[in-house]
């Protein structure tokens, strides 16, 4: 698919952004169904132990738990449009009647950033069915700590993101890649933001 950002100038990139997630169908919603998400993880066990309780699993699992809960509350939500993405072509929000519409949803304990496979840096193959360019859904939350029992979410932000905004790691054991300082300026748009002095959002 042609890329919405070919030969318009960096400097009107955050406009169009603001423009392609104002077309998409789930802009009002993200912010309540990821903080829906996050509280169902509060009120889930493993076996009889409750998390944030007995239980306080690693940033990578509460990444993995946010990966399914968005996914899987808005396939209910929406049965007929939205469902969990399953096949390789699919992305982890699949749009059933457009999936264009699809989100890849990332997700870190990072206080800003976000990563991703290094694979994202490099252009879909014919034998890689997922399209890495498109929406996503990128999702800050706090850590477990002894001072901190129940962890928030700190920053949501949407946006729409190419393989060409992901930079690998130039190690050849590096496996992971990180955003340009660009993608993060002018491919995201903050939802929402936790302010640590209130403990509001803005």
């Amino acid at each position: 698919m042609k890329s919405p950002y070919e030969g318009v100038p960096e400097e009107k990139w955050l406009a169009l952004t603001t423009k392609l997630i104002n077309k998409h169908p789930l802009k009002k919603e993200i912010v309540e169904t990821v903080m829906q998400s996050w509280e169902d993880i509060f009120n889930s066990k493993i076996g009889s132990f409750s998390i944030g309780k007995e239980i306080f699993p690693s940033p990578q699992i509460m990444s993995f738990f946010l990966h399914e809960l968005v996914a899987h509350n808005l396939s209910l939500k929406y049965p007929e449009i939205y469902k969990v993405g399953e096949a390789k072509s699919e992305k982890d929000i699949h749009h059933i009647q457009n999936p264009a519409m699809g989100i890849e949803i990332k997700a870190s304990s990072n206080k800003n950033k976000i990563f991703a496979n290094r694979s994202y840096a490099q252009p879909s193959s014919d034998s890689e069915a997922k399209d890495k360019n498109g929406y996503y859904l990128a999702i800050n939350f706090e850590k477990f700590s002894k001072q901190n029992k129940k962890p928030k979410i700190t920053l949501i932000r949407f946006g729409y993101l190419e393989h060409r905004d992901w930079i690998a790691q130039k190690a050849s054991t590096g496996q992971q890649a990180h955003l340009s300082p660009q993608a993060y300026e002018k491919k995201l748009i903050t939802l929402y933001q936790a302010d640590k002095k209130s403990g509001t959002s803005r």
